[in-house]
């Protein structure tokens, strides 16, 4: 442990922002080629490149020379980005300019500082600098006053990183996870700067050592470098969304997942053997709590090899998965990167005989001591190493298996000074050679494009799901991601709201925390709030520590049962909301928890909030995080606001007191939504909802004007045709005024059969009696309305319009007031 030895007063401590540099400046010569601008200055040199319409590439470096020809191009950046567009420079006086048909960059003559406009002179990216040191880079960038700085990946603290300091650099942490940690388990080197409703990014590839100062000054952030070049990437606004989804165009964004991959996860450390896991299903079947996925750690293996079943703990594992198929129960099983030193052991003797895995600078292999003890680890910087790996999963595959867990892959390596590989491996980087130093952030990225890619060849067709610990930015391809060792702690219960929705400003949708914690033990009442807002978040998975309580929903009590299994229904019953945010994460990018500042850019009250979030586009979630808690602040934006369970209407622009015990969480509709559901049912099976239900939510009869839309996404949920145009998209519309409300909805694209027959519809909260629906009959209750196959019926308990319709390709009614 730590111990106050560790703050002597004579300690000294010298960061990298601290060393010092000297700007680039000023310019000696400027060379315009087809494809880029390179600007020599007395002491480094810039390259720039268009990478999009509104990106700019501008790598710095020290010196010119024959790097600025070959610019490294790692994983992270999708091979179709465009850097192959023609750049037109002026020079006047003092200032460089560069021109495309939306940005200029305007450069310093003097000082090579830059900063960058539209065609009308309006800043778009405030002024950047680039330093040079030795053996040290660093950028300095402009933070303009009162503004928010997001992104960076997973971070401690709270959504404003505005005066803190994190470092790059892929960490198992199995300490406690607090905000004065500077580094996790992911890097993702983006930064978003938000001010009055606009944004711009700045996005630096190098997967070496970095770090971000926000603390050496208020008014500049500080990017410093141990190795490697500036490769900064700025892309450009106005808003929020528009930097979020122009980032994931350039590093890509997430396929759809299987929908088992979005119902509840259990998980624990572990599982012991074959029929505890089984027990484990049936358990959840006989008390109807939702589950799909059941995980399993290193315990299942053989000795810790990977790629083996314990033959005494797991003797049938093909049986037990072919059983947990049956009651729609997905095994995921824990793939660590080390393998076991062990001539007898077939993955160790064909990686070495073969030269597959990580090499010294001398030439040998390099060992580390991990679960199975002494290791060696994969080289998959090396596309031979990988693809050879990928294939190694058809053990998995052939036993029914279609997901699989990555962890240990930052990657750890016990009893070693740098807690990972030593920095002078070499990884053998396709012909081009690349220290461990240089190179360390990629690792649990290309372990998991291995992964993926190994499962999409052997699964013929079936999405494969891979979750993973450690990444990098562009790691959303391949990967949903989880943070690591949390604790059972109120704390980190609060912790990863800001933390996932920076996770999704810096294009991670699919992310989630242990539900419970993993570490210490949980109590009833945590794992009721935790469990409310985990299955809000896109990955639900509840996961605990060896040693630790079980924290299964059951095991504390009814009363904590009954609400877990309230909450998971939930989960479940919005799945086709959920799983269409899933859809535009794929196609846009944007996060499916979202802060409110990128909801609602022009409401500068909700910029720095951390304890609530948009759900989609629509639910606003607002999650207890403290104990004995009943009573909660909650920010309702702009607009009116309707409550999920009571229908209570709040105005927006203001803060309230609400009240929420323990077997509620604050949820709230924003006024004009559409909120499509489906039952509740044991486990997932397709995404072509039979049994459709979509709410409309009316507006109070003081507003007027109401319109609004909603996109619903349908697929079969677990084969690749979506690929191939197999599935449809309904939109759904809603338009009110004060004497008529319009419903409809139309097939925009419609090449799945789901094999629907009937639609209900339902306007809640209504605050008048509808005098009838165009076109349909009246009948006296809902009971009767549910064995017609079309009509409407009004609950004047609950003030809900009910109506059932067949499905048709276009459909539209009037609701007259």
């Amino acid at each position: 442990m730590l111990t106050s030895e560790m703050i002597r007063p004579d300690g000294a401590l010298v960061q990298l922002s601290d060393l010092e540099v000297i700007p680039f400046g000023p310019v000696v010569r400027v060379t315009n080629e087809k494809a880029k601008v390179i600007i020599e200055g007395s002491h480094g040199a810039l390259v720039l490149q268009w990478a999009g319409d509104h990106t700019v590439r501008i790598s710095g470096m020290s010196a010119a020379g024959p790097d600025m020809d070959q610019l490294p191009a790692y994983a992270a950046i999708l091979p179709e980005s465009g850097l192959e567009n023609s750049l037109l420079t002026r020079e006047t006086e003092n200032e460089i300019s560069i021109h495309s048909e939306q940005l200029i960059v305007h450069v310093d003559k003097q000082t090579m500082s830059f900063y960058l406009t539209d065609t009308a002179g309006n800043v778009l990216i405030h002024r950047h600098q680039y330093y040079s040191g030795e053996n040290h880079l660093q950028c300095r960038g402009e933070i303009t006053e009162g503004a928010q700085i997001y992104g960076l990946g997973e971070t401690t603290g709270y959504l404003n990183k505005r005066g803190e300091r994190y470092t790059m650099w892929n960490s198992d942490v199995y300490a406690p996870h607090v905000a004065d940690m500077e580094s996790l388990y992911q890097s993702i080197p983006v930064l978003l700067h938000h001010h009055e409703g606009k944004a711009f990014s700045m996005f630096v590839d190098n997967p070496g050592k970095m770090t971000f100062d926000m603390r050496v000054s208020h008014n500049t952030y500080r990017v410093d470098l141990e190795t490697g070049i500036l490769d900064c990437y700025f892309t450009a606004g106005p808003l929020l969304r528009d930097v979020v989804s122009r980032y994931t165009a350039l590093t890509g964004r997430m396929n759809l997942p299987p929908l088992w991959a979005a119902g509840y996860q259990q998980s624990r450390y572990s599982y012991m053997n074959q029929e505890e896991v089984l027990e484990l299903a049936r358990t959840f079947r006989a008390k109807q709590i939702p589950c799909d996925v059941i995980y399993l750690d290193i315990h299942y293996m053989d000795e810790f090899r990977v790629f083996t079943f314990d033959p005494e703990r797991f003797p049938d594992p093909k049986g037990m998965i072919a059983e947990l198929r049956s009651l729609g129960i997905r095994i995921v099983p824990i793939v660590d990167p080390g393998v076991k030193i062990d001539e007898q052991f077939n993955v160790y003797r064909d990686g070495d005989q073969n030269r597959y895995f990580c090499m010294t600078k001398e030439g040998m292999t390099f060992q580390g001591e991990v679960w199975p003890g002494m290791s060696v680890f994969p080289d998959f910087s090396d596309a031979e190493s990988s693809r050879w790996w990928g294939d190694l999963h058809r053990y998995y595959t052939d036993l029914g298996i279609s997901g699989i867990w990555n962890d240990m892959n930052e990657p750890s390596v016990f009893a070693c000074e740098s807690k990972t590989m030593d920095l002078d491996v070499v990884h053998q980087n396709n012909g081009l050679p690349i220290t461990h130093g240089e190179w360390h952030n990629m690792y649990g990225l290309s372990m998991s494009k291995a992964t993926y890619e190994g499962l999409e060849r052997a699964l013929d067709g079936e999405r494969p799901f891979v979750l993973t610990r450690a990444g990098y930015a562009g790691i959303q391809r391949y990967a949903a991601v989880w943070t690591g060792d949390n604790r059972s702690y109120w704390e980190h219960l609060a912790m990863f709201m800001p933390m996932s929705m920076n996770l999704g400003m810096s294009g991670i949708a699919f992310c989630g925390s242990d539900i419970g914690g993993f570490e210490h033990s949980t109590t009833g009442e945590l794992l009721v709030r935790w469990t409310q807002m985990g299955v809000f978040s896109p990955l639900c998975r509840n996961h605990s520590a060896y040693k630790t309580l079980y924290q299964e929903p059951w095991r504390f009590g009814p009363e904590v049962e009954d609400i877990c299994r309230q909450y998971i229904r939930l989960r479940y019953r919005l799945l086709p909301y959920l799983y269409t945010a899933f859809y535009e994460a794929s196609q846009t990018g944007l996060p499916i928890m979202r802060p409110l500042a990128m909801e609602f850019p022009e409401d500068p009250q909700g910029y720095a909030i951390s304890d609530q979030f948009m759900f989609g586009g629509n639910m606003l979630v607002a999650p207890i995080y403290r104990p004995e808690t009943e009573h909660r602040v909650v920010y309702f934006p702009p607009g009116e606001w309707i409550d999920f369970v009571t229908g209570g209407r709040y105005t927006g622009g203001k803060h309230c007191m609400v009240h929420a015990p323990l077997d509620t969480m604050p949820i709230y509709v924003k006024a004009g939504s559409v909120i499509p559901e489906t039952d509740a049912a044991e486990h997932t099976s397709d995404a072509g909802w039979q049994k459709l239900i979509v709410n409309f939510y009316s507006g109070s009869s003081e507003v007027g004007g109401i319109t609004s839309e909603f996109k619903l996404y349908e697929d079969d949920g677990a084969t690749t045709r979506d690929r191939m145009g197999q599935y449809n998209i309904l939109k759904f519309s809603m338009s009110e005024d004060q004497t008529t409300l319009r419903l409809g909805y139309q097939y925009q694209h419609f090449a799945y059969d789901n094999r629907r027959m009937t639609l209900a519809l339902v306007v809640k909260n209504l605050q008048w009696s509808p005098k009838a629906v165009e076109g349909l009959k009246q009948v006296s209750s809902i009971e009767e309305l549910g064995s017609l196959e079309a009509g409407w019926a009004f609950d004047a308990l609950h003030n809900e319009c009910h109506i059932r319709i067949p499905q048709q390709k276009k459909w539209e009614c009037l609701i007259i007031k």
